[in-house]
This record gives C-alpha cells, structure tokens and sequence, in this order.
C-alpha cells in the first residue's frame, strides 16, 4: 500500500514549464502569452526541483503550461526526471509543435502518457473554445500517430456550458479514440475562465451523476478536477447499490467518510484517496513560485528562496488546506468533508476565501437538514 500521508508528501505535482503557447483558449487558467517568460526555471533549476520532488516518495509528475513544447529542453528535462524514476506525463497544446518527432521522442524518453485536451466533439465547438481554427483536426491526427507509437493517451475535457448539451457525443468520442483515460475537468474562473462560463450547481450536480453511470460502462477510466463533491455522488451511489444489494462488496459508508481511501493507486496513476488543492496536489509556476494549484492563485513561496518540501509542509496556507476543520458554512458540518471538501479554488474564486464552501454544490449536510426539520 501506497502511504498516503499528504501533510507530508504530494500525490501528484504540476509543473508549468511555461506560459508560453500558440493558442488563446477562452478558459486559460495562465492567460498564455506568445512568447516565454525570461525568468522561467532554467534546466539547472528544474533538475534541483526534480530531486526535491523525488525526495517527497516520489510523486507522479505533470509537465504543463502553456504548452511545454515551447521548451526546447523539455525532454532533456523529461529524461533528467525518468532516469531518477520519476513518473512524469505531459499535457502539450495541439499545436504545430505537436510533430511525429516530438512524439517519437516522447515514446524514447519513456513519457508514461500523453494527454490532448478536446472540449467538443467536433471542429465547431473545440477550436471556439480554444480559440484557434485547426487545432482539432491537429489533435486527431496527433492522436492517431500515438497509437502507432503504442503511447497511452489520456483525454482532457473542460465541462462548460458549452459542450454541457454534447457530452454523450464526447464520452463517444473518448471511447472510439481508444484513451485510457478521460479526465473531466469542471470550470474554475479564473485567469481567462469566467463564471458565465460556467455550468450551474444543479447541472454539476447531473453530470457527475451521468459520469458516475457512464463510468460502470464505457473502456476507459474517469477522473475528474475541480470536482470534489463528485466524490460523495461516488459514495452516495455505491451505499445505494450495497443497501439495494446490487455490487454488494462495495464500499463501506464509514470507511468512505472518515478515511477516503479506496485502496491501491491503479494502472493509470489515479490517488487512492481524493486530493484537493494543496492536499496531495502542488503546482510550480514557470517562475518557481509555489501554488496548492494551478486555480488557486495564492503564493505560499518560491522554490529559488525555499525548498519545494518546506514550502509543502510548512506553508500556513498548504496547513490550513489540509484541515478540514477549518472550512465554513456547509462544507465545515458536511459528513462528506474529510472525501470531498469542495473545491477550494472555486470557493476561493466566487467567495474570496479558500476556506469557504464550495459554491457550486447543491448537497444539504445532514446536520443542516435536522435542523430544518426541527
């Protein structure tokens, strides 16, 4: 078993490499420039910060941006990681920095996936979102070469009101390009996101029941960000299925809210205990500075002033996160709160305080629910 102490160790790290990128993208967490920054992380730099990162039992490592590929050193970088046994995958734009040699040198490096962002189903309603005509068009055809190449490919699709009528058609899509994984991502405004954007708490609240049931039939895996209370539709779900006798090996209530673990971490790198922003999860600007996400933009520190380790452990703001005693509102007498938590970037993004509950959630607790009956 995977020890999952988080208030020691990340689960997962996310490391801009860049913000540079050819698209402009209407939700662009890093509001993307054309050019690089001159202050990014240099190769020295980024290797230091990879040994911290192994030091902390070796979390799975995320390349992004922007689009990492704007870095020429990005798989000097990549096999500086992978040579230190360092799980490392990498989330590039589709773009036409997306050749069949970059592939190619991805698969030689040893990348243990690769994951293409699709918003829609078609042209239409995937090059609007991401601003760019041809970009889907170039990532099919980027995606086709993968599996000539037998390089895993993970999907990553960002829920807004303008794909929410077309999910089916997507989920149809993930499945006939045969990835082993669709990551659900659901809008957080900030940088370019902006909460019209969004879809409302009751349509959250649907899809995440639609997933939960498209996840029992479909090839590939589900996981989702941003979506924390998904987690309590999982296990609300599966005590029906034990208590209705249906999958009756299922997982216990009690197990599921005071521990949150489901057991070992899978063939895909998947947590075998919900993360959340700065529990389990830290992200790394292109400048060093040191975030509990890439959609919670508080700076806890800077990895040239301070060690990565430091800045998770001992960071007030990393602390805070990993308390759920502190959360407000409905998340802080929510039963739930120890699996789910709500996102606290969004809290942080509607509300201005990342410890306030997650305004996009519908669920009563059960402790507000007595009162009311009273």
């Amino acid at each position: 078993m995977f020890p999952q102490d988080y208030n020691e160790n990340p689960f997962i790290v996310i490391w801009e490499l860049t913000q540079a990128c050819e698209l402009k993208c209407l939700h662009c967490r890093a509001e993307a420039q054309y050019r690089r920054h001159p202050m990014e992380l240099n190769f020295e730099e980024g290797k230091k910060l990879i040994d911290d990162i192994h030091s902390m039992n070796n979390p799975m490592l995320v390349f992004t941006g922007g689009d990492p590929l704007m870095r020429e050193d990005v798989f000097d970088i990549a096999k500086y990681a992978i040579d230190k046994g360092v799980r490392v995958s990498m989330t590039p734009s589709a773009t036409p920095n997306v050749t069949k040699l970059a592939m190619e040198k991805a698969k030689e490096v040893g990348l243990s996936r690769w994951a293409f962002s699709l918003d829609g189903p078609n042209a239409d309603i995937h090059d609007h979102f991401r601003g760019t005509s041809g970009s889907f068009e170039l990532t099919m055809n980027a995606i086709r070469y993968l599996h000539e190449l037998e390089l895993p490919i993970q999907i990553n699709t960002v829920i807004s009101r303008y794909n929410y009528d077309h999910l089916d058609e997507m989920a149809k899509l993930v499945e006939d390009l045969e990835c082993v994984l669709w990551s659900v991502f659901f809008l957080v405004p900030t940088g370019r996101g902006q909460e019209k954007d969004m879809i409302t708490p009751v349509e959250h609240e649907k899809v995440f029941q639609w997933l939960y049931d498209l996840s029992k039939r479909v090839s590939f895996d589900i996981k989702t960000t941003a979506a924390q209370h998904y987690r309590r539709v999982v296990i609300q779900n599966k005590m029906w299925e034990k208590d209705s006798g249906i999958n009756g090996h299922q997982i216990k209530y009690k197990d599921a809210i005071i521990k949150g673990d489901t057991g070992r971490i899978d063939g895909l790198g998947r947590a075998p205990k919900g993360v959340n922003d700065g529990n389990g999860f830290v992200f790394i600007s292109h400048i060093g500075d040191v975030y509990p996400s890439g959609l919670l933009p508080i700076k806890a520190g800077n990895i040239r002033e301070t060690p990565l380790p430091e800045i998770y452990r001992e960071s007030e703001i990393f602390q805070s996160l990993r308390n759920p005693d502190l959360y407000k509102g409905k998340c802080g007498v929510c039963e739930f709160k120890h699996v789910c938590g709500g996102s606290r970037s969004r809290a942080y993004a509607i509300t201005g305080d990342y410890l306030e509950s997650e305004p996009y959630c519908v669920y009563i607790p059960k402790v507000l629910r007595k009162k009311k009956s009273q």
